[in-house]
């Protein structure tokens, strides 16, 4: 088998996902890792795509206090593994979606597949395409922060690890963190591995109370890697104005 039959083959690992496990976890806890979504050989493929000519815009985060180091947004038509996973997600995800809205009174719910919610992102003049690279060195981080990027929102997305831990940087953790009603803030560091995929919520989780269901708002972050380089992969849905 080829190095490109073997990427390709790897694509077919979200069939064999246990999606009802993931579905649990980020119901539970508003998070969940999906390990060996990427194999080693998919990792270099999409980390070569950051020196292509395949991207609408590069942001320097320093430059707007959102940390160190820089990320890259993809422009359409989206890279074949990237798209497949992308919609691949959305229609395991979409589920767990209109559960939170209904639990959360947000009104009409979200369709079955990422292609008629991408229309509906861009009759609301979300156009511009939200999956990203990003790219840290020795003392580079990202603030805790949300992906919102317009009025349209999807509240799941993944970010997948494409440098290995240990070999090609240290430090930079992927952290997770929830701010409930009346209570400080609670931190969670999640472990990835080269390959692994986090599913998060972007924004607002429900979580079940004595009175019914309560908000619970998330962001995410990377600590400061202290020596190599980290690269990732963001998959967001909903596109931006």
């Amino acid at each position: 088998m080829s190095r490109a039959a073997k990427t390709v083959a790897r694509m077919e690992h979200a069939a064999d996902v246990d999606w009802s496990a993931v579905v649990r976890e980020i119901e539970e806890r508003g998070y969940s890792v999906v390990p060996d979504a990427f194999s080693a050989a998919a990792c270099a493929e999409v980390r070569n795509l950051y020196a292509q000519d395949l991207f609408r815009s590069r942001i320097v985060m320093a430059r707007h206090g959102f940390g160190q180091g820089e990320y890259q947004y993809f422009k359409y038509p989206l890279p074949h593994l990237i798209n497949r996973w992308r919609e691949t997600l959305y229609e395991h995800v979409a589920p767990v979606a209109n559960a939170w809205g209904a639990a959360l009174s947000q009104g009409a719910g979200y369709p079955a597949t990422l292609a008629t919610f991408l229309k509906q992102c861009h009759a609301g003049g979300q156009m511009r395409p939200t999956p990203l690279m990003l790219k840290y060195g020795p003392g580079d981080y990202n603030r805790l922060h949300q992906d919102l990027y317009g009025g349209i929102q999807f509240p799941l997305q993944a970010t997948v690890l494409l440098s290995a831990p240990g070999v090609d940087f240290d430090g930079g953790q992927f952290v997770l963190t929830e701010t409930a009603p009346r209570r400080q803030s609670r931190a969670e560091v999640v472990r990835l591995r080269q390959g692994d995929m986090a599913i998060f919520a972007v924004n607002q989780r429900p979580v079940r109370g004595a009175k019914g269901f309560y908000r619970v708002a998330m962001r995410h972050g990377v600590s400061t890697v202290r020596r190599g380089s980290r690269m990732t992969l963001g998959i967001i849905f909903h596109d931006a104005t």
